[in-house]
């Protein structure tokens, strides 16, 4: 079996909330400006820590999870990074045992050394404890050490060191500062791009590590897998994207199975008022939809070419955000409403809670697909669905699915690698 070996580390934490992305990102960036070539991952779904590791690497971060894309697909997408990287970093998903699967499972899977984030703001020696539980709950894992985050002082980090195991390796601490913090909004962490000074912020964090976080974990075996090309079933057809803040939630790995199996991608705009591209098919994938309203509804050449390219039979995609904004309005957490493409009848309420979140099958027509719900928003609508997906726990509650012709919408972001033949019949002509 062919193999190669790179230095990695799973980044992960006792739960959300603790610091994981800053961490990595730090880390990142360091072992970038010291010129090596790093490849991160993000493990679980989510769109918007990616951004932000993308702008520290240098480089594309894709999802590695064991249950939308399978092992396999895991493992080729490491085998390939650890072919042209220095160093793989894997953010974790919440608590390093939370989930199923969990980033543990993840680590022990490929062999990860763990490192632990822990918020160390309120602790003392009990931070020892933490972190020896971490390392010792699940016999086999791999431990590479603890890193402090929100520390106080020198003095403040100097007791959480010493209050480590012995022989538990010291990565050293990130201190309570807002000026490489990264500020957050209900689906999580605010955009890369909205963030002015975000390589500032990345910079100034890297530096707060300095050479305590500097030396290269060991190194890893991945092995290599023998993928066989897709088939190139969308030869020829043009897909037309959305990709701006609205539109941003979009998975490297889908627009790369799309471009394997022969599409052409289109991207556009609709916040610059930038017109539907002439294409076989639309995608309208997750963002903020709710948070640009004004700019959407301001756009009505956008609703006419939608509405054209409905009619004529042709495919149109929507997750998410990209439901929302098909809808006929949108209403804020504020009452405002305005109105969106209304494509669909009905409309869409903003929540002050969460209304669904988890990972799901979407048995479909065309095949089974996997993926992840996760929104603040709830419709009315006197469409029917086609059907609901499937929750992977068993309470979890499905989504519906609308289908009017060629028209495929739900709140379930897909996941294309889970099932590329299904969607390259999605988007067929």
């Amino acid at each position: 079996m062919t193999t190669t070996s790179c230095p990695a580390l799973l980044i992960s934490a006792p739960a959300s909330g603790q610091g994981k992305t800053t961490a990595t990102a730090a880390l990142a960036r360091w072992h970038r400006h010291q010129g090596r070539r790093v490849r991160v991952f993000k493990t679980g779904p989510d769109f918007i820590d990616p951004m932000v590791l993308e702008r520290a690497s240098g480089g594309p971060v894709h999802q590695l999870d064991l249950w939308m894309g399978g092992e396999l697909h895991c493992r080729e997408l490491l085998y390939r990074a650890a072919c042209e990287a220095d160093l793989i970093l894997v953010e974790g998903v919440m608590g390093l045992h939370d989930g199923t699967p969990s980033s543990a499972d993840l680590a022990q899977r490929f062999g990860l050394p763990v490192l632990a984030v822990i918020d160390g703001s309120a602790m003392a020696q009990t931070f020892g404890a933490l972190a020896l539980g971490l390392a010792t709950y699940r016999p086999g894992l791999r431990f590479a050490g603890v890193l402090a985050n929100q520390v106080g002082s020198e003095g403040h980090a100097q007791m959480l060191r010493e209050s480590l195991p012995e022989g538990m390796a010291w990565f050293g601490a990130l201190p309570r500062d807002e000026a490489f913090s990264l500020p957050s909004r209900h689906l999580g962490l605010v955009q890369a791009q909205e963030i002015a000074d975000m390589d500032e912020r990345i910079n100034r964090a890297a530096d707060a590590l300095g050479r305590s976080a500097s030396a290269l974990p060991p190194a890893v075996e991945f092995a290599a897998v023998e993928a066989r090309p897709l088939p190139p079933l969308l030869a020829g057809v043009r897909i037309a994207v959305a990709r701006d803040a609205a539109f941003s939630f979009l998975y490297r790995a889908n627009l790369d199975t799309l471009a394997a199996l022969g599409a052409q991608l289109l991207f556009f705009s609709p916040l610059a008022h930038e017109p539907l591209p002439q294409a076989e098919a639309l995608y309208l994938p997750g963002g903020y939809p709710e948070l640009h309203g004004d700019r959407l509804a301001s756009h009505p050449s956008l609703r006419e070419a939608v509405h054209a390219h409905h009619a004529q039979g042709r495919p149109i995609v929507a997750e998410c955000g990209g439901l929302l904004a098909l809808l006929e309005s949108l209403t804020g957490i504020d009452g405002h409403s305005l109105p969106m493409l209304g494509l669909l009848p009905g409309q869409a309420r903003m929540q002050e809670r969460l209304v669904n979140i988890g990972l799901h099958s979407a048995h479909l027509p065309e095949g089974t697909l996997r993926g992840h719900s996760f929104h603040h928003a709830r419709v009315e609508t006197p469409l029917q669905p086609a059907g609901l997906t499937e929750g992977q726990r068993h309470h979890g509650h499905g989504e519906a699915v609308y289908r009017v012709g060629r028209l495929h919408a739900s709140f379930l972001h897909l996941y294309f690698p889970s099932n590329p033949q299904a969607v390259a019949e999605l988007f067929k002509p």
